[in-house]
């Protein structure tokens, strides 16, 4: 079994903002539990900026850009030297990985990430991934690291993710308030916005709303999805091992998973850099059939792009269906769109669906 574990900034953080050393430790022990039964783990953790905010006091005030990469150059380097330490005190190993969203974009470095990180885990080493936050600014950030674990879990084709938070689960209403309890399951896409509110998590930048998106994406691609408490003792070995699942949310996988070249398609979304509009009968077929996006059924072409760039199909009424790595440039779709006889714009294997 291959489980995906995200730590987030509210579990590794006390209220001080600096680096809750003893629940690091006492997560380590758990993953290490989960290894000695045959478990593959990949650790996607947070806690990087918080080990620095302890380590360093800035000589002039900062920006929150600068503060963060300040924070996060000095704490990565102190954070992994304690995961190591940690893992080697039961004769594991780990590794680092750090990554920006721009490695998501690119198939080739797409399946690079994917190479690096299976042979770690073939070796037996646990992989460590966060967000490389030292070079990242604001339009290349992932949205937080719960974005980043559900991206890791479709790369690396994880049975399960788990993303650790500081409260059992989503509720039905505010943590705390009268009759609000743990949603115990989510089925697809379930309406869960009057549940959750909008605000963001006190360390880190995402919230509960960003965690049931991400939660729904993935488990969509076929892979189960625990929010849980990571401040429980021995969260992750009744997750992961025990036969009575302890107080979280599922989120319940699709029983069949996309293919890897889908997944990466889907995922580049957010680089799409113009789009494809398309007429009705190309919709359908489309929607309807196992079928490449000929250019006989586009009627309009819409931004500049390159061959292999992703981009968006939309019908036209502006509606996306779906995203697509084209087989040729913006200037010569222009020139053969409405045509019969054309080579496709998009293969049906590099297009991805809404």
């Amino acid at each position: 079994m291959r489980v995906t574990i995200k730590i987030g900034s509210n579990v590794l953080t006390r209220s001080d903002g600096t680096l809750d050393a003893e629940r690091l430790e006492d997560l380590v022990g758990q993953i290490v539990l989960l290894r000695k039964h045959g478990v593959e783990v990949i650790v996607v953790s947070s806690g990087a900026v918080a080990s620095g905010r302890s380590e360093i006091k800035p000589r002039k005030k900062l920006d929150a850009v600068q503060a963060r990469q300040l924070f996060s150059a000095v704490g990565q380097a102190k954070l992994i030297n304690r995961y190591y330490d940690l893992f080697s005190r039961h004769g594991l190993c780990c590794g680092q990985v750090l990554t920006t969203k721009e490695n998501f974009r690119s198939r080739r470095h797409y399946l690079t990430m994917q190479g690096c990180i299976a042979a770690m885990l073939d070796n037996d080493v646990i992989p460590i991934v966060n967000e490389n936050d030292t070079i990242s600014v604001t339009e290349l950030m992932f949205t937080d690291n719960d974005e980043l674990s559900g991206l890791i879990s479709e790369l690396m084709q994880s049975e399960a993710l788990v993303i650790l938070s500081n409260v059992d689960g989503v509720y039905s209403g505010t943590p705390g308030s009268p009759g609000a309890e743990v949603i115990r399951e989510v089925s697809g896409r379930q309406k869960l916005e009057r549940h959750i509110s909008s605000r963001k998590s006190e360390f880190g930048r995402g919230g509960m709303l960003t965690k049931a998106g991400i939660a729904q994406k993935v488990a969509a691609a076929g892979i189960a999805v625990y929010i849980a408490n990571g401040r429980r003792s021995g969260i992750l070995p009744d997750l992961v091992l025990g036969e009575k699942k302890p107080l979280c949310t599922l989120f319940v996988p699709k029983p069949k998973a996309t293919s890897s070249v889908k997944r990466w398609v889907a995922n580049a979304e957010a680089f799409a850099k113009g789009a494809i509009v398309v007429n009705e009968g190309a919709k359908e077929a489309l929607l309807q059939k196992t079928a490449s996006l000929l250019p006989v059924g586009v009627v309009r072409i819409e931004g500049e792009f390159e061959k292999d760039d992703v981009v968006k199909i939309l019908d036209e009424s502006g509606a996306q269906l779906g995203v697509g790595r084209v087989t040729t440039g913006s200037v010569r779709a222009r020139q053969t769109m409405g045509k019969k006889g054309e080579k496709e714009l998009v293969h049906y294997d590099y297009l991805h669906l809404s």
